[in-house]
């Protein structure tokens, strides 16, 4: 676990989170063992290890709110009490947390296409006790980074479907939080030697390696 003022952030593997202050919030939860029930649910894409509905029911109750691009609200079904659907450059306010939908896609198609930006899958800045942090979700270093204005960075970092470790450190470097948590390895793609490159390569901000709990 990693705080950041009032905020805990917790990794739980792949691209998965647990953010709570006085609230507990989930970003693509996979293959977790369970938790405090979520408020909110934060869902970027509609892939397995990103939109697992076996992994979302875990966590999710009566007053859980879930919010995520319409592809994963079919899928997740009935989960939960209110589905909000999202799009890229949406801003939502929901249960005091302030949420923008960044979009999250492979910049060079004929090379790498497995998020297509025409998907309108997302990360998301998320402010808790107005910290802001971004998650990145599948994506590639992409132009509307240059844009961003946050405190925490979780950044994915393995290479293959998503930033390699250099790039990850060049999007550090772009949008200069306080702080990046390299992500998306150790599970489906890449190693712990990916989030160690990414650290030893970043100069602008502080950098966490985060161990998965779960």
């Amino acid at each position: 676990m990693y705080e950041y003022g009032p905020l805990k952030i917790v990794w739980l593997g792949n691209a998965a989170f647990r953010i709570s202050d006085t609230m507990t919030v989930y970003i693509d939860p996979y293959v977790i063992g369970g938790g405090p029930t979520a408020d909110l649910v934060l869902i970027t894409h509609d892939h397995y290890d990103h939109c697992s509905r076996e992994d979302v029911k875990k966590i999710s109750g009566s007053q859980t709110t879930i919010v995520a691009p319409p592809s994963c609200i079919k899928k997740l079904g009935s989960l939960g009490g209110e589905r909000i659907p999202i799009k890229p450059g949406e801003r939502l306010e929901v249960k005091g947390a302030i949420i923008e939908a960044i979009p999250a896609y492979n910049v060079h198609p004929a090379r790498k296409n497995f998020h297509p930006r025409e998907k309108d899958y997302v990360g998301y800045i998320l402010e808790l006790s107005g910290v802001r942090v971004y998650h990145a979700g599948d994506t590639d270093l992409i132009p509307e980074m240059e844009e961003l204005e946050v405190d925490v960075a979780l950044l994915p970092v393995s290479g293959t479907y998503v930033m390699d470790a250099e790039e990850a450190a060049k999007a550090a470097e772009i949008i200069r939080p306080k702080v990046a948590i390299p992500m998306h390895y150790g599970s489906v793609a890449g190693s712990k030697r990916d989030a160690e490159k990414f650290k030893d390569m970043v100069k602008a901000c502080e950098v966490v390696i985060l161990r998965p709990e779960n």
